[in-house]
């Protein structure tokens, strides 16, 4: 089985849905640590007067140490609203915002407690719009038991060896900095760091904005044409 995992991104960037694709099962590693100034609450899409501004959640103060899934919505501030405003501007230069914007309303029409429900559903609608068919599920969620975390790289190895069945572990690419391949080989599982090419698309400016949330992707471009940019990646 190929596998994939990461945290729980807030409508994350191409490669993200790249190891989606690609792999035979996701999970989303819930467990960890909060990262403030990260992806999980958080992402980038296109500011009207140029440039690119954040689409975020407010999340209710917590603890510093706090995990991923520790973290609550603040829903006393209508984020969906302002969301809403943000991509607004879309609606006069990209062909599919209709389709986002339908898209994010089903997303948004649920009632969210803490940002991993939020995250997750999000993925997974994403997904269905995309059609990557690819199971998604919460680590936290699942029963299974894994060997004591030494090092960064070994919480994907022992939820791997966890499962049993896995023989391929699909990584984004900037894991290349700190995993250990030699941990893996010797639990028979070949890891690749998958980058995709992204190759620019018509965002309707001068200058090309790269690496913004699947958002600004989805504004621009079709399903098909997603998929096609999913299959168009390396190995680093």
């Amino acid at each position: 089985m190929k596998l994939a995992i990461n945290q729980p991104y807030f409508f994350p960037y191409l490669d993200y849905f790249g190891l989606l694709k690609h792999a035979d099962q996701f999970i989303a590693l819930d467990v960890v640590q909060f990262t403030r100034h990260g992806w999980v609450e958080r992402n980038r899409i296109l500011k009207q007067t140029g440039g690119w501004q954040y689409v975020k959640v407010p999340l209710i103060k917590h603890s510093h140490v706090s995990l991923i899934n520790e973290i609550f919505i603040n829903n006393n501030i209508n984020w969906r609203r302002i969301i809403f405003s943000q991509i607004e501007h879309y609606r006069k230069t990209a062909p599919y915002y209709n389709a986002v914007k339908e898209l994010l309303v089903r997303i948004f029409d649920n009632h969210y407690t803490d940002i991993v429900q939020l995250n997750v559903c999000a993925l997974k609608e994403t997904c269905a719009y995309l059609g990557i068919q690819t199971p998604i599920e919460i680590f936290s969620q699942m029963d299974i038991k894994i060997k004591g975390v030494t090092a960064p790289d070994e919480w994907a190895l022992n939820i791997c060896n966890a499962l049993g069945d896995v023989d391929t572990y699909y990584n984004l690419s900037g894991g290349v900095s700190f995993f250990d391949r030699t941990k893996y080989d010797r639990s028979n599982i070949q890891i690749y760091f998958q980058q995709m090419k992204g190759n620019p698309y018509n965002q309707k400016r001068s200058v090309f904005e790269p690496s913004l949330s699947i958002l600004d992707v989805m504004m621009f471009n079709s399903p098909e044409e997603i998929i096609n940019m999913l299959d168009d990646y390396t190995y680093v």
